[in-house]
């Protein structure tokens, strides 16, 4: 029998099933996306050591252990590495047919937040803290709701029954994602249904669904802010953080401090910054929370204009792998999972980076594989997991 890479397969029995799941593994191996994959581990390495910059003398945060921080930065990534390998494993779609358990158990999860369990980090309840570990069930909402709007948007489709999802179909995706928006509005978490609805966005737009839908969305997102905004929904400090935003000397001391100190940050790093661990916005703590949702800042003060434009530049490369893992697969649930990942990563990214130049308002969101963050680095890698399977999977001739 012949092997699918050329070779002669013989014998039976053991040696023959053996060689066999060699030759798939090898197979595998060969086609997974090296350019994203190499790119996503470049951007946490990058990460690990502005984790370090930022956090090594912090001791009401590490203590004695200048390295506390980078160990458990480095220690996620592996999780988050072996997390990925599992997903290619299992196959995106295997997942598929467990949407429904995935999706049940993500809304729980923050279901929890709202009960004892819930924590409040940075002004926002949306933690649980089991066991001393902490656990934003949002990230993994993210998944389960590309995952979950992609199986109902495909279903017919793939099964060659319709050209494109019909709008009795837009209205069950869309109810789908409604149910973990409402939830998570309530905590509040600004920044992620932020991010949620740009996906929601993108999965319509790939799904090949009437563009009216996307434009009522558009427009029904911005009699939603309004109607957020009158009604107070939005704590004090989201409000100050908009305030902020729309005019930066409103109070310099106060709200608007991050943002003005990291500008001060990142315009202080010139073209090839001042070196690792010697910024002084860094060393002194004068940005707030500068290894999760102001990492960038470390970048651009300690590796300058070189190092930031480096770390674009390999977000720039997983995107347009994805987006091509998008274009190039055959069965339309793939497409519609890739853009919705798409989707994800550059609003995230933008948002994030966006906040740090203040031409974002500040949303407490971290930057892709490299801020500090267990569950933000978890579902990262499940993420890339996911596009490396749809690439696995695609036909050889596609």
């Amino acid at each position: 029998m012949a092997g699918t890479n050329g070779f002669s397969v013989s014998g039976y029995g053991p040696e023959r099933s053996g060689m066999a799941r060699l030759l798939a593994r090898d197979s595998i191996v060969r086609r997974l996306d090296w350019p994203m994959l190499l790119a996503a581990l470049a951007l946490s390495v990058i990460g690990s050591a502005l984790v370090y910059s930022a956090t090594r003398n912090r001791t009401e945060l590490v203590g004695d252990d200048p390295y506390a921080f980078l160990i458990k930065h480095v220690m996620n990534i592996g999780i988050g590495l072996a997390l990925m390998t599992g997903t290619i494993w299992l196959g995106h779609r295997t997942l598929r047919t467990a949407v429904p358990i995935l999706y049940g158990v993500s809304v729980f999860l923050i279901l929890l937040v709202l009960t004892p369990l819930g924590a409040t980090v940075n002004g926002a309840h949306a933690w649980i803290v089991i066991g001393g570990q902490s656990l934003q069930p949002s990230e993994f909402c993210k998944i389960t709701i590309i995952l979950g709007m992609a199986m109902l948007l495909a279903a017919r489709v793939d099964a060659g029954d319709k050209e494109y999802p019909d709008h009795r179909t837009v209205v069950q995706a869309l109810g789908l994602a409604t149910v973990p928006i409402m939830i998570i509005m309530l905590m509040p978490d600004l920044g992620s249904v932020m991010v949620i609805v740009m996906i929601v966005l993108g999965v319509l737009l790939a799904s090949g669904a009437s563009n009216r839908w996307v434009f009522g969305l558009l427009g029904a997102g911005a009699l939603g802010g309004v109607a957020i905004w009158q009604l107070g929904v939005l704590d004090d400090y989201q409000i100050a953080r908009f305030a902020a935003f729309a005019n930066p000397a409103l109070d310099p001391a106060g709200v608007g401090y991050n943002t003005n100190q990291a500008r001060i940050a990142i315009g202080s790093g010139g073209l090839t910054g001042t070196g690792l661990t010697n910024g002084t916005q860094t060393t002194g703590q004068f940005v707030p929370e500068q290894q999760t949702d102001f990492v960038f800042t470390v970048a651009g003060e300690e590796l300058g204009f070189v190092g930031a434009g480096a770390i674009l530049l390999l977000l720039g490369v997983v995107l347009w792998r994805a987006c091509r893992i998008a274009r190039e697969t055959t069965e339309l649930y793939g497409t519609i999972v890739a853009a919705g990942i798409v989707a994800w990563f550059a609003f995230q990214a933008f948002e994030n980076i966006g906040m740090t130049l203040g031409i974002m308002p500040v949303a407490g969101l971290p930057l892709p594989f490299v801020s500090y963050g267990g569950t933000s680095m978890f579902a990262v890698w499940v993420a890339v997991g996911l596009l490396q399977s749809i690439k696995v999977q695609r036909p050889l001739s596609a």
